[in-house]
């Protein structure tokens, strides 16, 4: 069935607001019923004769809508059409969506959701999901720290705690930060449910509708949506091998007044580069001259495996305009759901007082099983086995894209962390890249996800931590078989079908 859409390039209205309502009158009227799958931006765009952010910005205001949603590997799908009220009558199944606070109807993406549960299938090699190795955590010593906090504490391990943390935690904790450089005493650390939830205090805390949020890209997806779903305005700031362009930040906080600089300087996620010295010198600079915090995200600096060690931007920080957020997710138990920030004492009371509002406190037992980890140096010990893991998983990674990756890939052998950041050549298709990608067995992270905008280059992020170290080069051969298998012209991908139809 084929259903043009008319667009008038010279009238008043923006073309992509031409798209929003041809589609919405379709959707409404029930030409395209729920479930029906619209076309790849790029098919559309190209149909239509448009450029391919137009149609980006259409399905974004479709999906703030909530009239379609966006899944990976999905696509774009339309969802039962909602209306502005209804008069209850007693006949139907109620109308959920409906009922849903218009920030939720517009829809969270589920990527995480989805990479989550892309992790556990046994018929896909995971090159997608951040997360450490399941077959080198410390099962042994985490038992035998277990047995000797029961034996110490009894049932008072598994009662209530205070919001900020069990207080020997958070002591070992400041402990723990002066190895790494960064001093700070037990009142300027906040226990959190894993790092994701400090960047929601610090959007419940921070970030009124409308304030301005400052981000280097790409960035973490994660990021993104924990300040899209507190209505901020995110300006992006481009980075590259050396990290966040300060320069153009300089001019970025001449012309505004943010609220927050948010990034993630230390074995970037998704790009897993590291921001050089002279560049965070800078960056502290101008926080402290424009009077802006800076939000720093830290998981991955314990997980060097060569080059030279850069201290952290809360390390360096003379002025206090540095809030420190990490979590023990990537380096050790990531199903324990600790993390921690470092802030000013009257920082730390006010996201506690938020915090207690959202769980009340982070989980007992796992912070008294982390405190004796960390009292018998079992961290440092395990760190420096992973380490050794993690640097051969790398290599295997990079050699496997030398050996396989098709002309136009590039990609930079990373000194730290989970990631390597793939540009794609121009001519493969994102739509095409999925499917072939599902098709084949093999998951990875859209780097698309990671912008502010649809970004003009195609790039993807394969994890190396998580999959086994005898799937990892099979896994990449997969994925740039379908890369290739992916671009523009590619012939036995031509005219294959994925079981629906597009809208053009």
């Amino acid at each position: 069935m084929v259903l043009p859409i008319q667009i008038d390039p010279h009238g008043a209205v923006p073309i992509y607001l031409q798209i929003v309502q041809q589609v919405r009158e379709k959707i409404v009227s029930g030409e395209l019923p729920e479930g029906t799958l619209l076309p790849p931006e790029r098919t559309l765009a190209r149909y239509l004769g448009v450029n391919r952010s137009t149609v980006v910005h259409a399905y974004r205001e479709l999906k703030r809508n909530a009239l379609v949603e966006a899944r990976v590997g999905h696509g774009t799908t339309v969802l039962a059409p909602a209306v502005a009220a209804f008069e209850p009558n007693g006949d139907g199944p109620l109308p959920w969506r409906l009922l849903f606070r218009q920030s939720v109807r517009q829809g969270s993406d589920p990527l995480v959701r989805d990479l989550l549960e892309m992790a556990g299938r046994q018929d896909v090699i995971p090159l997608s999901v951040g997360l450490p190795s399941p077959e080198l955590l410390p099962l042994e010593a985490m038992e035998r720290v277990g047995e000797a906090v029961r034996g110490r504490l009894g049932p008072m391990s598994l009662l209530q705690c205070p919001t900020e943390g069990v207080p020997e935690f958070r002591e070992e904790l400041a402990r723990w930060m002066g190895q790494q450089g960064i001093a700070a005493s037990a009142d300027e650390v906040l226990v959190l449910s894993g790092s994701q939830q400090g960047l929601d205090l610090a959007a419940r805390v921070f970030i009124d509708p409308q304030d301005i949020v400052v981000m280097d890209e790409p960035t973490y997806f994660g990021a993104l949506e924990a300040f899209r779903g507190a209505r901020a305005r995110i300006i992006a700031v481009p980075s590259d091998e050396e990290g966040m362009v300060t320069e153009v930040l300089a001019s970025v906080l001449q012309r505004h007044r943010p609220k927050l600089i948010y990034t993630l300087p230390t074995y970037k996620n998704p790009a897993g580069n590291v921001m050089s010295l002279a560049r965070r010198r800078h960056l502290l600079e101008l926080a402290a001259r424009y009077q802006v915090p800076i939000l720093e995200d830290d998981p991955y600096s314990p997980l060097r495996y060569d080059g030279d060690s850069i201290p952290s931007l809360k390390a360096m920080d003379r002025d206090g305009v540095v809030i420190y957020l990490s979590t023990f997710s990537k380096i050790l138990f990531p199903g324990l759901r600790l993390g921690w920030l470092v802030a000013p004492p009257s920082v730390v009371r006010q996201f506690a007082l938020v915090k207690q509002g959202v769980d009340l406190h982070s989980d007992t037992p796992g912070q008294w099983l982390m405190t004796e980890f960390l009292r018998e140096g079992l961290l440092t010990r395990h760190l420096a086995e992973v380490r050794r893991h993690y640097a051969r998983r790398r290599d295997l990674m990079h050699r496997a894209l030398q050996g396989t990756a098709p002309e136009g890939v590039h990609w930079q052998r990373p000194q730290g962390g989970f990631y390597v950041w793939c540009r794609l050549p121009p001519q493969v298709e994102r739509s095409r890249l999925v499917a072939a990608a599902a098709e084949a067995g093999v998951s990875f992270l859209p780097g698309w996800s990671c912008y502010v905008e649809d970004p003009d280059d195609s790039f993807i992020r394969l994890n190396f931590s998580f999959p086994p170290e005898d799937r990892i080069e099979t896994g990449v051969a997969r994925l740039m078989e379908a890369v290739a298998r992916s671009s523009a012209g590619f012939r036995s991908m031509a005219g294959r079908g994925t079981g629906t139809r597009p809208i053009v």
